[in-house]
């Protein structure tokens, strides 16, 4: 994933996006384009209930059409984004494909090796697909990112994640330690305990109830000495009970959540912190929202959406849709596109298997890696 570059306020007018899903992905993006209009607007929402997209236009006030086609028909977007299960998002990928239109795909963009594979033979090489990775935009782990990038702890050798699942993780795992497309080694287990689980994707539900939930750990092996480690309990990301970690090991010291430590001469090792700042608190009469991220008085990360009061999860999303529309528009290099994904998915993938067999796993070096 390359760095994405700040957003430029000269590059009006808004982009105008063609949503394809209904689902909690797309609402989401609809929320977004409320929260900050001068990013992007949704210039029509595909679904293929009418009923659905009644309930859609009525709730969002956007045009809704039954297919790419009659949307583009009506209104040529300048960027598609599909926020369908990755069952169906192979046929919305390759109509958008087919339509010349720049797309960002939900993650993961196909369900399975096999898919992965024919989706890179149908669209790979048009070089129109990116896909919506956003969590190493998210404002921790781009800081974080930030501070390993700089050669603060050395050469990074290894990722240990544990935040967030599969293909997610892997995309931080690679984007830490540098890894590219070279042959990997999974290997993985899982158990189940009992866990009190009182948040779902419908938000707040309550109860102290448990229920069994699977933890996965798995280790990669990325060769040239870099490693990753998974440790994931199913609900992570949503449940306060189970909180998220990151440690990222180099040759000069390492990174454990905000905690920097790292050999700065000879004789000398110094331990910093990742300090955010937000606005909004107390008697500040900034509208709330993070600012930056700073270490040692220097900031590593600043909110490229000031005033707009998003959630780190919004300001990443966010991120990634500027970054993508300003590479759309040939004003950048392409964010995160669809061969490291198809990369990031394969070791996902990978760690699944790992889980099924109980035995190693070792991945090819796809054709991706030769985009």
């Amino acid at each position: 994933m390359h760095p994405i570059p700040p957003p430029d306020a000269s590059a009006v007018p808004p982009l105008v996006i063609g949503l394809v899903g209904s689902g909690f992905r797309a609402r989401a993006f609809l929320r977004l384009a409320q929260r900050v209009p001068q990013l992007f607007t949704v210039g029509g929402v595909v679904t293929r209930a009418p009923a659905t997209g009644a309930t859609v236009a009525e709730r969002w006030r956007v045009p809704t059409h039954r297919s790419l086609a009659e949307l583009v028909a009506h209104r040529r977007p300048d960027l598609v984004v599909t926020a369908v299960p990755a069952r169906a998002n192979t046929d919305v990928l390759v109509a958008a494909v087919a339509l010349g239109l720049p797309v960002l795909s939900e993650t993961p963009p196909a369900p399975d090796l096999e898919s992965l594979r024919r989706l890179w033979r149908q669209v790979g090489p048009s070089g129109l697909v990116q896909v919506a990775e956003q969590y190493p935009s998210l404002p921790s782990m781009a800081a974080r990112l930030a501070v390993v990038r700089a050669g603060l702890i050395g050469r990074p050798s290894s990722a240990q994640v544990s935040a967030t699942h599969l293909h997610h993780a892997a995309a931080l795992i690679r984007a830490f330690v540098g890894a590219g497309y070279a042959e990997a080694e999974v290997r993985a287990v899982a158990t189940s305990a009992p866990l009190a689980d009182p948040v779902t994707r419908a938000g707040w539900v309550g109860g102290e109830a448990e229920r069994p939930v699977v933890t996965t750990i798995a280790t990669l092996d990325l060769g040239e000495g870099r490693t990753g480690l998974y440790d994931y309990t199913e609900n992570q990301m949503r449940n306060p009970l189970r909180s998220g970690r990151l440690v990222v090991r180099g040759s000069r010291g390492e990174v454990v959540d905000d905690r920097v430590v790292r050999l700065v001469d000879g004789r000398t090792v110094v331990e910093s912190t990742l300090v955010r700042r937000q606005n909004g608190q107390h008697l500040d009469l900034e509208p709330p929202g993070l600012d930056h991220v700073s270490l040692d008085g220097e900031v590593r990360y600043r909110n490229p959406f000031p005033g707009a009061g998003l959630s780190d999860d919004e300001i990443a999303m966010a991120t990634v849709v500027a970054g993508v529309g300003a590479s759309a528009r040939g004003r950048a290099e392409q964010v995160y596109p669809l061969a490291e994904a198809a990369q990031d998915a394969l070791l996902g993938l990978a760690v699944q298997e790992a889980v099924r067999t109980g035995a190693p796993v070792r991945t090819q070096r796809e054709a991706w890696a030769h985009a």
